[in-house]
């Protein structure tokens, strides 16, 4: 059976794709990133179409990567955030979706409640994708994916160790992209902040189907012996400003520095989707480092993003 169409689909979470249309994304990813490098920096797939952005947290990389992506691609966004929206003055996201579906092709919404994702998606005749929620991050997931398959030439039997808060969006979207595409997932984290059961479960049934491994450790030197990858994230996420200072203090055992890296061996790569805080979850001379590819894999966001739109807007 060949790949069906993703158009017209929902993207709230990759748990609701199959392992062969996560790797289209992700190989699609990489073949428009090596298409703009040969001179076609702008290929007409979303011409015409309009591509509501609607943000509810700031955002450096998703949002500027989106709309210079809706531009390469020939289409045009829409800027909105709630306080400039009738979201703002009580207007039901029932109604906002109902009326943006009569103006846009599609919404990527950063929301900070999953559940609003789903609802939009329940009342929108567009397709809804999630550019970040509390629970997942399936773009940065593409996007990461694509990071490594273009660092190690592979997906299947990569070992990556996330080092960190277990129970993190960016975290929970690896899990799913890396259970359905074969990868050997570590998490390490303190034992009260691990993933969360939902998406536990659904990454644990796709490994079954394509021999993909997860495993959850605590000791952080544990987890990256061997490993191909070691990701981490920033400790505390917009939002737990009130829990900051408790997070934090559980987390320094899982500083991503020297000592882990050399742990890891050379051959590993250093991945973080960014923004980080320096001297926190990472040191300079590792994010700085011969190790690091975080540049490139903030890079992928817009090849990503050009992807998945190109794939899902109808």
């Amino acid at each position: 059976m060949g790949l069906r169409s993703l158009k017209g689909r929902h993207l709230l979470w990759l748990a609701d794709f199959a392992p062969e249309e996560v790797r289209h994304m992700v190989d699609l990813t990489l073949e428009l990133k090596r298409r703009f490098y040969s001179g076609e920096r702008i290929l007409p797939l979303l011409e015409g179409k309009s591509i509501g952005l609607l943000f509810e947290k700031p955002s450096t990389r998703t949002r500027i990567s989106l709309e210079v992506a809706v531009s390469q691609l020939g289409g045009s966004t829409v800027y909105m955030t709630p306080q400039e929206t009738q979201i703002g003055r009580g207007e039901t996201i029932a109604d906002t979706a109902r009326v943006l579906s009569r103006y846009l092709d599609a919404i990527v919404a950063r929301v900070k409640s999953h559940s609003t994702l789903e609802e939009l998606a329940k009342h929108s005749t567009i397709p809804v994708i999630n550019g970040l929620s509390d629970l997942t991050h399936p773009l940065q997931a593409v996007a990461d994916m694509a990071t490594i398959l273009e660092k190690k030439g592979r997906l299947s039997g990569v070992r990556l160790a996330f080092v960190g808060d277990g129970s993190d969006n960016v975290l929970h979207s690896l899990l799913l992209a890396g259970a359905k595409l074969g990868l050997s997932i570590v998490v390490s984290s303190p034992p009260s902040l691990r993933p969360d059961d939902r998406v536990m479960a659904r990454a644990l049934e796709a490994a079954e189907e394509t021999g993909a491994s997860i495993e959850l450790v605590v000791d952080p030197f544990e987890a990256v012996e061997g490993a191909d990858v070691v990701y981490t994230d920033v400790w505390v996420s917009m939002g737990q400003e009130d829990i900051a200072e408790r997070k934090i203090e559980l987390l320094r055992p899982y500083q991503v520095n020297s000592r882990l890296m050399e742990k890891a061996g050379g051959r590993a790569i250093f991945m973080h989707c960014l923004p980080a805080v320096r001297g926190q979850e990472v040191t300079d001379d590792v994010i700085d480092g011969p190790q690091s590819a975080v540049w490139d894999q903030a890079e992928n966001r817009l090849h990503a993003h050009k992807a998945v739109l190109s794939l899902i807007v109808p």
